[in-house]
């Protein structure tokens, strides 16, 4: 069967041309050239303006801010502005404190952040701990007071579509929340916080809810994350980091105003458990997925310390 090559038509100028395998029949619109070629093939030159695909370039790499967290910026080069990033994983995997961290980071650069707290747990006391400047801060409360009690209902005898129902109408009053902060502009930083919803619950999310804040966010100076126990935002996410903990850090009991300077001590059997205090839990975090970047042939990580807030 003979074939039909396509032929650049940018013969006048410096760009080369890049012949390409395409059925007989010529498309509308194009110019037919005959030519000798292998085959009986007729040479056919693209319409203006199309570029063939050998000659596309890389998405460009988008602008990153610091995450707050050295080791994290060092794994995935910060957090990306003008773009979706995920952060999944399970209870106690580090979420929160690399929440807080990137919440500080935002603020201490002047920048204004909004945080849509679908599950009721953001803890202001922590997030001055960690140096967030509260001021700077939008908190929303999604209208889900009772996220607590959901919660705890899951693991109870009501019927899973009463669970269903329950969570459905929290997370389309968040989604709608996050919808109008994006379009509104403004942020330095827009936090979704799922990380309490149940995933049998978050995977209802339509994923036109995801490709609407993937455009919203394009463009602009915001940097979108949101925190999760399972990806659910599929392809719409520029970033996606899984963490995950690794094991607890048990220390000797010593005054408060030494815990940040003692050295560790190694848990021994002998040592009474009322005389072990919890200073800090080491997590490991890794890029599942990085738009602008190759996935690597192997599993890249990173280990960081997160540290208790203790309280007078």
């Amino acid at each position: 069967m003979s074939s039909v090559i396509l032929s650049s038509p940018f013969s006048n100028s410096s760009i080369p041309a890049h012949p390409v395998l395409v059925p007989n029949s010529p498309a509308a619109g194009t110019r037919v050239v005959p030519g000798p070629r292998p085959g009986g093939g007729r040479l056919i030159e693209l319409p203006r303006g199309v570029m063939p695909g050998s000659r596309l370039e890389l998405r460009p790499d988008p602008a990153r801010v610091p995450s707050g967290v050295r080791e994290m910026d060092a794994l995935a080069g910060g957090l990306p502005r003008g773009a979706l990033t995920e952060i999944f994983g399970p209870a106690s995997s580090g979420r929160t404190s690399l929440l807080l961290a990137a919440l500080a980071e935002a603020t201490q650069r002047q920048e204004v952040c909004a945080l849509v707290d679908v599950g009721d747990a953001f803890n202001p006391e922590s997030a001055v701990f960690a140096g967030a400047d509260l001021k700077r801060l939008l908190w929303v409360r999604t209208g889900c007071p009772g996220a607590r009690k959901l919660r705890s209902q899951m693991q109870s005898t009501c019927s899973p579509t009463d669970h269903h129902k329950n969570w459905s109408a929290c997370l389309e009053q968040a989604l709608k929340t996050t919808d109008l902060l994006l379009q509104s502009g403004g942020f330095g930083m827009v936090i979704v916080d799922l990380a309490d919803v149940p995933p049998q619950a978050a995977r209802r999310i339509p994923l036109t809810s995801w490709f609407r804040f993937r455009r919203a966010v394009e463009n602009t100076p915001t940097v979108l994350l949101v925190m999760e126990q399972e990806p659910y935002a599929k392809t719409c996410a520029s970033l996606v980091l899984k963490m995950n903990a690794i094991k607890m850090n048990m220390f000797t009991a010593q005054p408060a105003s030494v815990l940040a300077h003692h050295p560790p001590v190694n848990f021994t059997n002998h040592i009474p458990a009322h005389a072990q205090i919890f200073r800090g839990l080491p997590v490991q975090a890794e890029v599942v997925h990085a738009r602008t970047q190759r996935k690597p042939s192997r599993s890249v990580t990173a280990v960081f310390d997160t540290r208790a807030t203790w309280t007078a």
